[in-house]
């Protein structure tokens, strides 16, 4: 996904609360450094998503151990890994690759795979129309 911003500014909203919070999900926990919670919730009652941060090269490479949904409790506690990576694509554009790996066998595995491929790319798409159109107004 390319992003009308600059790596700076794509960066930021990954990294930080604020950032997060203004196209991804009203509340976060954000520490971008290897064992640093990187972690998203919808409110109350809402269970987190996100995970752990892995690697981090400032503004080129975020790496978490990410945890699936709670529907899927074997994926969720053995987890995958989400990577991004940040790429300037003009003086004002950013092009984010996530890939997701680690994957195992089973039907849970799969109906997981099936649910964060969609996931993912809404997830894309969110961070598209924060640059695009304007910040998340949570309620």
């Amino acid at each position: 996904m390319t992003v009308p911003a600059t790596v700076d500014q794509v960066w930021d909203a990954f990294t930080t609360v604020p950032g997060v919070i203004s196209w991804l999900a009203p509340q976060a926990a954000i520490d971008p450094r290897p064992g640093g919670k990187w972690e998203v919730s919808f409110g109350p009652g809402s269970s987190t998503a996100g995970g752990t941060v892995v690697l981090v090269q400032p503004k080129s490479l975020l790496a978490i151990s990410a945890m699936a949904p709670d529907r899927f409790p074997t994926v969720r506690r053995e987890r995958t890994d989400a990577v991004f990576e940040f790429e300037p694509a003009g003086p004002n554009a950013t092009t984010v690759r996530l890939a997701q790996t680690g994957w195992k066998q089973g039907a849970e595995w799969d109906q997981a795979y099936d649910y964060l491929s969609r996931g993912n790319a809404e997830l894309l798409e969110a961070l598209y129309h924060r640059f695009a159109v304007g910040p998340m107004a949570w309620k």
